[in-house]
């Protein structure tokens, strides 16, 4: 006979209504969890529903797959681009042509090439400026525009103590003119670029950059290459790439104006980015006199100069008798016959000491003040020794070179 256990059945019973319980619990977690997948799933990438509105994204891709395009263009034209397109036109070849002579037939030689800027047009002539040494010793001229047109050239002037010349061409086919700039107002680490042609036609129009490494640069200059310093040139100093050819060319600001003529650079083996350019601010008065006059028009004292720190001590002390304590200055070795320091009592191996309250101390001292500092007709008020006596006088200046 069949055994009843009465808590058995109260056991069952309980444990039965347990699991409906856990049963119905478990379906409504299993109907949240379905919920949850379905929204969730097309925001974390999983491709369930497309979800992204992006017009970026192609049509029929999943946001998995989608990838953003966007339209990417390089704006070459820049302050630089717009400077040299402004200036770079400007900017022409120079050619030395010398003759030469072989048996009794002569011909035309290329002896130098450099480069110049045309910084002019008027009645039917363009004007353009050059280093001195790009044209010395020509038989003639020849400008080679950038368009590669060639036009005979006529030296209007040269002055070999700030190496500059100017020449006239034809203006009918002249377009570009530069702009002069303000040397003045630049400032070191300023943006420039040189505009020239190294090596000659090859490298015609080459556009280097760098910046302004230095102001007010003085560079001793052997004008009759005798060996002896005869002047100074007050240049810019830059490290944009200057090779030879380039002599003559601009150098511009991120404007396009002309700020320097490109004249030199420090050429050693141990030498690197050293690129020298004259000022246009000094350049401008040199520039007018060429054109107008052929020449400079200077001051003129009419007597031949040597440093006092040239000569020996014995001469110092015993033919220019000179105090101890005078060691500089510039001694007068002969002066022109009716010359303005004749005529203002100047005598052979008299010493000059002072210039308008000025200390001269060498050659380079006395040419800088007077060729930078008085003009024409100018008075000149001087202080020198004579047989160990300070002295003074007043010249008035004539027009010519000394």
């Amino acid at each position: 006979m069949g055994y009843y256990d009465q808590d058995y059945e109260t056991r069952y019973r309980k444990q039965k209504g347990n699991r409906g319980g856990y049963f119905l619990a478990s379906l409504v977690g299993a109907i949240l969890g379905v919920f949850l997948i379905v929204v969730a799933l097309p925001r974390i990438g999983f491709g369930v529903l497309p979800y992204s509105t992006d017009s970026d994204v192609e049509e029929g891709t999943t946001n998995n797959d989608a990838v953003r395009t966007e339209n990417v263009s390089l704006n070459v034209v820049t302050d630089i681009t717009k400077a040299v397109e402004k200036a770079g036109d400007a900017v022409v070849g120079i050619t030395n042509l010398q003759t030469t002579s072989f048996w009794s037939e002569s011909s035309r030689q290329e002896a130098g090439s450099g480069s110049g800027v045309i910084y002019k047009k008027l009645d039917g002539k363009a004007y353009v400026v050059t280093n001195h040494h790009v044209i010395e010793g020509a038989n003639s001229l020849e400008v080679t525009l950038s368009d590669g047109t060639k036009l005979e050239a006529k030296l209007r002037g040269s002055d070999v103590w700030t190496d500059l010349a100017v020449l006239e061409v034809d203006g009918s086919k002249i377009e570009t003119i530069a702009e002069f700039g303000d040397s003045d107002a630049l400032k070191i680490g300023e943006p420039v670029i040189a505009i020239g042609n190294p090596l000659g036609a090859t490298f015609s129009g080459s556009v280097t950059q760098g910046i302004v490494s230095g102001l007010e640069r003085a560079i001793p200059v052997d004008i009759n290459q005798d060996g002896a310093i005869d002047w100074q040139a007050e240049v810019l100093q830059t490290d944009a790439a200057i090779n030879p050819g380039n002599s003559g060319g601009a150098l511009i600001n991120i404007s396009g104006q002309v700020i320097g003529i490109n004249s030199m650079k420090i050429a050693q083996s141990s030498v690197e980015g050293i690129g020298l350019s004259i000022p246009i601010k000094s350049a401008e008065p040199i520039i007018s006199d060429l054109e107008e006059f052929g020449e400079v028009k200077r001051p003129y004292m009419g007597i031949q100069l040597q440093s006092v720190n040239e000569v020996s001590a014995y001469h110092q002390k015993e033919t220019l008798k000179l105090p101890e304590d005078v060691t500089s200055g510039v001694v007068i070795m002969t002066v022109d016959p009716n010359s303005p320091a004749e005529q203002a009592g100047l005598e052979d191996l008299d010493v000059i000491v002072e210039m308008d309250g000025d200390p001269i101390k060498d050659v380079i001292d006395l040419r800088k003040h007077l060729y930078n500092k008085k003009k024409v007709g100018d008075q000149l008020k001087i202080k020198f020794y004579r047989a160990g006596k300070l002295q003074e006088t007043t010249i008035k200046l004539g027009g010519n070179t000394l």
